[in-house]
């Protein structure tokens, strides 16, 4: 057996404000939507050439069980629009040693996001 893609699902209690989230910040487009009793319960985000699932659950409670790597064409023009998004900055970007330029932000639910791109240097 071989696995042939993986994608995150974040869980939140507020569906539609982290979809608009990633909507916002990274251009996010919505490929997917599972609707229950009229409302969605879940939505499948296309990011860049990734995937991002988003499901709705009333009882998560903030923290770091999941961190999204993201890798975008600047990672400071990433941080600037997703704190203009209503990110919280973790971390502003530096060149780190391993030849990456990275950010770290928590998303609206306090999901820890890291923003990379090939350093310049």
């Amino acid at each position: 057996m071989g696995v042939t893609s993986l994608f995150p699902i974040l869980r939140t209690p507020d569906l539609a404000r982290l979809s608009r989230f990633y909507e916002t910040a990274f251009a996010a487009t919505v490929t997917y939507r599972y609707a229950h009793e009229g409302a969605d319960v879940y939505v499948a985000l296309a990011v860049g050439g990734g995937a991002l699932g988003i499901g709705l659950d009333s009882d998560v409670t903030p923290g770091d069980p999941i961190a999204v790597w993201l890798y975008v064409d600047d990672a400071d023009v990433a941080y600037t629009v997703a704190l203009a998004a209503g990110a919280d900055s973790v971390a502003e970007p530096e060149n780190l040693p391993w030849g990456e330029r990275v950010a770290q932000v928590r998303d609206p639910d306090g999901n820890l996001l890291y923003l990379a791109t090939p350093s310049a240097e």
